[in-house]
């Protein structure tokens, strides 16, 4: 019973954790925390001075939130020697924000969500920042999770969709259906592309890479203005992001090699 006690718990505080991931420095309240995560308050507060007593998490006096403390900062480090990949992404990056003049983006598949690992924005004076570094969502709702969603198996992806289907109505009303469409769509073009569905305005073009076993792992995307994103636009970003894509497939395999 203990066991089972401990390992409830410890899946919980790692619920916590990514919450406060997406909550960067503002932090997140515990109620917010205790109803994304489906755990009574009690329980929440409970788990919450356990990890605080740790260092993972902090808790503002004044605010009364909570956010991730020193110790995840420290764990991130030592992580990101092994699996960092960055280093290995950025002239690809740096090429796309240069060559679009917009803000190019990289996320990884992280279970059944993206995480945005890095972001580089152009010159264009009217910046779309639509993703904090650090930041999740689930697989499928930006133009680099659809990128990647798409490229799963489709027995994977149907499961996937099942588990985040609860999580889709926030981002512009999606449904499991509309993101199965989307699926579809984004495997026959090539690349993912998002229009005002997660931000107003915004239109994002993104495309998957893969791992040196040749499974997706991650994307790069562009995000831009709708207005300055025409039909031909964004057949030319689809090309860099694409080409973008196969160079850090390349700089992968040669780095695994």
């Amino acid at each position: 019973m203990t066991s089972s006690s401990d390992a409830g718990s410890l899946k919980r505080g790692v619920a916590f954790l990514k919450l406060l991931a997406t909550g960067g420095a503002r932090g997140c309240p515990l109620s917010e925390l205790a109803e994304k995560s489906g755990v009574p308050h009690p329980s929440a507060h409970r788990i919450l001075k356990q990890l605080i007593a740790e260092r993972l998490v902090v808790h503002d006096a004044q605010t009364h939130r909570y956010r991730l403390g020193p110790l995840a900062f420290e764990l991130g480090l030592a992580g990101s020697m092994l699996h960092d990949i960055r280093d290995l992404c950025e002239p690809a990056m740096a090429a796309l924000s240069r060559e679009t003049e917009d803000t190019a983006y990289l996320v990884v598949r992280s279970g059944f969500e993206a995480v945005c690992l890095h972001r580089l924005e152009g010159d264009f004076p009217i910046r779309t920042l639509v993703l904090q570094v650090g930041s999740r969502r689930p697989l499928g709702v930006g133009a680099g999770g659809l990128a990647v969603l798409a490229a799963i198996a489709p027995e994977e992806r149907e499961a996937i969709i099942e588990r985040v289907a609860p999580a889709l109505p926030a981002f512009g009303k999606l449904t499991d259906a509309g993101l199965r469409l989307a699926c579809e769509e984004t495997a026959r073009a090539g690349v993912a592309v998002i229009q005002n569905r997660v931000s107003l305005g915004v239109t994002a073009v993104g495309a998957h890479f893969c791992d040196s076993m040749g499974q997706a792992m991650g994307a790069v995307s562009v995000a831009a203005l709708t207005q300055r994103m025409t039909a031909a636009r964004v057949r030319r970003i689809a090309q860099q992001v694409r080409a973008a894509a196969a160079q850090i497939e390349q700089r992968i395999r040669t780095r695994k090699r």
